[in-house]
């Protein structure tokens, strides 16, 4: 657990400070970079990331060993340190206030390094791109809306002769050619089989049938349990406002779960309609007016998942596939498959042919190391949960400060780099923070300097080695009784790359 923030009055030193010479030119510090005139400043925060070499600092006295608390900010400068190989320190400075914002200054050659870092590194594999299409008709080639009306037409006979069981028949909720959300569902069938207007027919019609005889909506009324309401969940949103839902197949690693719900043929039935009933009641929560939401981001975690060995899971995972495929089409923006094991690419290849090109274009496959680099290319950190590197979890009284309404900041620390995140405090208030870096093997310290140079520096946390098996995020606070900033400390002393995430508020 992270150390209780330890908060100390501030007193002047006894001694008055004899006054400071006048600085010399070299001693001036720059003004902070101005903006371009199109960028607005954001009017209460600001962020600004700059990186200057520093030498190291000379190993410590046993008087600087000893676990002070507090440090005089007045106290004699040590003698310059023995010349040695330079390190690299980071320092982003943010200001607190109420409400709070944040913009990022970056110089000019930082931004080039960073552009060559992002184009040196390997994206993680995929076997296709895709790009979701808009679902509003006025954005539609004249071919594809020609498809839309041929589609609507043919729909509509088939009500009038009453082919689809009756005149009036809904899906998903929307009744169809009731309203404009007709369109967005035909749009979703036209593009499951690249427009072809006979083809599209038929799958609405199988789609219709086969809901029918599954008894899809009373299913919807039916308790199944919540005994997988770990295997698959819904958590947070993308950055485009899709609906993330995860789908952890280590839990299976539980023999007496496993056997439960793969052990006959029964129970794999029971698997199906369950998985299938929280599909449907996540699809009524979308938005199938014309321009809203309505695909879901599917996440599907491999770690320790069982292997293809498992012929239970294999027969049930191949009925799941094909249902969905034939009867949902279009509701998945991307799958990102995460902890891939070695295995699971041949696996895939074997499920291939199962699988349509589009479907497979919407697929993306990364190994553990690169799990949370990965996700936050589309969904920010504070809507990721904390097992798979983000700072979401669910809302209770241990953790009431933060929701994934607070925004965070994403920093990569190179490797044998000290980052330094400073925030600065223009008023009066209690300031709490939470930090993590993915897999740890950092260390981090947190102290707040104040404004009066005649005042004392409170070390806040001590400096700690973070190690993998500690807490995933470190919390903090501090009582601010005048004008300064919070200095949160990271060290890199690793050869490897790491990801600090962290956010503020203003209590």
């Amino acid at each position: 657990m992270a150390e209780e923030p330890q908060t100390h009055p501030i007193h002047p030193p006894e001694e008055a400070t004899p006054p400071l010479p006048p600085p010399t030119a070299e001693e001036i510090i720059p003004p902070p970079p101005q903006l371009p005139e199109s960028i607005s400043e954001p009017p209460l925060a600001s962020l600004s990331l700059d990186l200057h070499q520093e030498p190291l600092p000379p190993p410590p006295t046993a008087a600087e060993e000893s676990p002070l608390t507090i440090a005089e900010k007045d106290s004699p400068l040590p003698p310059p340190p023995p010349e040695s190989p330079p390190s690299t320190t980071a320092t982003a400075t943010a200001t607190a206030s109420q409400p709070l914002a944040a913009a990022l200054s970056v110089s000019q050659e930082t931004e080039e390094s960073t552009e060559t870092e992002m184009k040196s590194k390997p994206p993680p594999q995929s076997l296709g791109s895709f790009k979701e299409e808009s679902n509003r008709a006025s954005d539609l080639s004249p071919s594809e809306l020609k498809s839309l009306h041929e589609f609507k037409a043919l729909v509509q006979e088939s009500l009038s002769a009453a082919q689809f069981g009756s005149e009036e028949v809904s899906i998903w909720g929307i009744p169809l050619l009731k309203d404009d959300r007709s369109d967005v569902v035909l749009l979703k069938f036209l593009r499951a089989r690249d427009f072809k207007v006979k083809e599209s027919l038929s799958m609405l019609k199988s789609t219709l049938k086969w809901r029918k005889d599954f008894g899809v909506d009373e299913l919807l009324k039916e308790d199944l349990g919540d005994d997988l309401e770990k295997v698959v969940f819904m958590h947070g949103f993308d950055k485009e406002g899709h609906p993330v839902c995860y789908n952890v197949y280590g839990e299976f690693q539980n023999k007496e779960l496993y056997a439960k719900t793969f052990g006959d043929e029964e129970k794999r039935q029971r698997f199906l309609r369950w998985r299938i009933q929280f599909l449907e009641r996540s699809i009524r929560k979308l938005d199938f007016n014309p321009g809203g939401i309505n695909t879901i981001f599917q996440v599907s975690d491999l770690r320790n998942s069982p292997g293809p060995g498992k012929r239970e899971l294999r027969i049930a995972t191949k009925q799941a596939l094909v249902i969905l495929q034939d009867n949902y089409p279009e509701f998945v923006t991307k799958q990102v498959f995460i902890n891939v094991p070695w295995w699971y690419l041949a696996f895939y290849t074997m499920m291939g042919p199962f699988l349509t090109q589009r479907t497979k274009s919407k697929f993306v496959f990364t190994g553990p190391s690169k799990t949370p680099e990965t996700l936050f290319k589309y969904i920010t950190p504070e809507q990721v949960p904390t097992q798979y590197g983000g700072l979401s979890v669910d809302f209770c009284e241990c953790n009431p400060e933060f929701t994934v309404e607070d925004p965070a900041t994403e920093i990569t620390i190179k490797p044998a780099t000290k980052q330094i995140v400073e925030i600065l405090v223009n008023e009066k208030c209690t300031l709490c923070w939470e930090l993590r870096v993915v897999g740890w093997e950092v260390s981090y310290s947190a102290e707040y300097v104040p404004n009066d140079e005649r005042g004392y520096t409170v070390i806040v946390h001590k400096t700690r080695k973070m190690l993998p098996t500690d807490e995933p995020v470190v919390l903090g606070s501090f009582n601010v009784t005048e004008l300064g900033k919070i200095l949160l400390t990271v060290d890199n002393p690793t050869t490897k790359k790491k990801r600090l995430v962290y956010r503020f508020k203003v209590l």
